[in-house]
């Protein structure tokens, strides 16, 4: 089996956990504790999900690859075009 296809599987995986978690918070007799887990679990799938999707379109996009390798998937730094500068360049200064 190959690596996307193992990420495709575990994002099947996660989409359903996902979906159970949702229906267990929607139980009405939940305790408070009970609640909290659930939303907890739903954070932790949703996070899982995202690093999936992350890795899969890495595998598709050798550039992205590189950019996740480096930065750990993380944004780093300041953005390149700040709102003030965008303005000036409009206003043709």
């Amino acid at each position: 089996m190959t690596e996307l296809e193992v990420l495709a599987r575990n994002i099947n995986g996660l989409t359903e956990l996902l979906g159970v978690a949702w229906r267990d918070l929607a139980n009405p007799l939940l305790t408070p504790f009970e609640r909290r887990d659930a939303r907890n679990q739903i954070d932790q799938y949703s996070v899982e999900l995202r690093r999936h999707f992350r890795l899969i379109e890495a595998e598709r996009c050798p550039f992205r690859r590189q950019s996740l390798e480096e930065y750990d998937g993380r944004n780093s730094g300041k953005p390149k075009l700040r709102l003030g500068e965008l303005r000036l360049k409009a206003k043709g200064k």
